[in-house]
């Protein structure tokens, strides 16, 4: 009996041992097999971002290995140079001025233009003013040149001065000096440089409180750098 009931009990604590055992190394399993498949399921949800370019397209990839379509390439292409162009432009129309006892305003200017003005065909807009104590004074002012593909602003540098053929009217009055462009839209966006102008108008009266309009020829040469 003894030795049946030690018999019996070391069978069940080696069936216990086996059956524990295996049990471990279910759970063991079980515990890789998800741990594989967290880690693959991982990998399969990782992207990446890739931008390709393709002149001024851009293309934006993403994707578990991205690749860039046929013909575009990840390399960004570099920014367009700016570049000088030659400007040379005769614009003729009329200019309405207004007289005080003071000083004397342009309060519009327009025009058509001929010779190499990239497309600023068209003196759009323009105004100035002096205040007139001898026959030579400064003058300021400002005028935009437009055409189908942008508009330019300029504005005269204070240097710049008009002097009258005669002390008194009706006489022709010349304009020299320079203009800095300081605006631009269109193809002239963020364009630059400083044109050098002359040109005449002639006037009537110079009685206050008169108001007249006049003709005007004014040319306008140099280089404007466009981007």
């Amino acid at each position: 009996m003894k030795t049946l009931k030690k018999s019996g009990v070391l069978g069940v604590v080696a069936f216990a041992t086996v059956v524990g055992m295996s049990a471990a190394t279910g759970a063991f399993a079980a515990t890789a097999n998800h741990g594989s498949s967290s880690v693959t399921l991982s990998a399969h949800t990782a992207k990446k971002t890739l931008f390709c370019y393709k002149g001024k397209l851009v293309k934006k990839v993403v994707a578990v290995k991205p690749r860039c379509p046929v013909g575009y390439t990840t390399k960004k292409p570099s920014p367009p140079k700016a570049v000088a162009q030659a400007f040379t432009s005769t614009y003729t129309g009329s200019m309405s001025l207004l007289w005080s006892s003071s000083d004397v305003k342009v309060t519009s200017i327009t025009g058509t233009g001929t010779g190499t003005n990239l497309g600023l065909t068209t003196l759009q807009s323009g105004t100035g003013s002096s205040n007139p104590t001898s026959t030579c004074d400064p003058i300021n002012g400002t005028g935009t040149l437009s055409g189908p593909n942008g508009t330019l602003t300029l504005t005269l540098a204070t240097s710049s001065q008009g002097c009258a053929a005669g002390s008194s009217a009706p006489t022709v009055v010349t304009v020299t000096g320079t203009a800095k462009v300081v605006k631009g839209t269109g193809k002239f966006l963020g364009a630059t440089g400083t044109l050098a102008v002359k040109g005449s108008f002639s006037i009537k009266s110079t009685s206050a409180g008169s108001n007249e309009t006049d003709s005007f020829s004014a040319t306008l040469t140099g280089k404007l750098t466009l981007k």
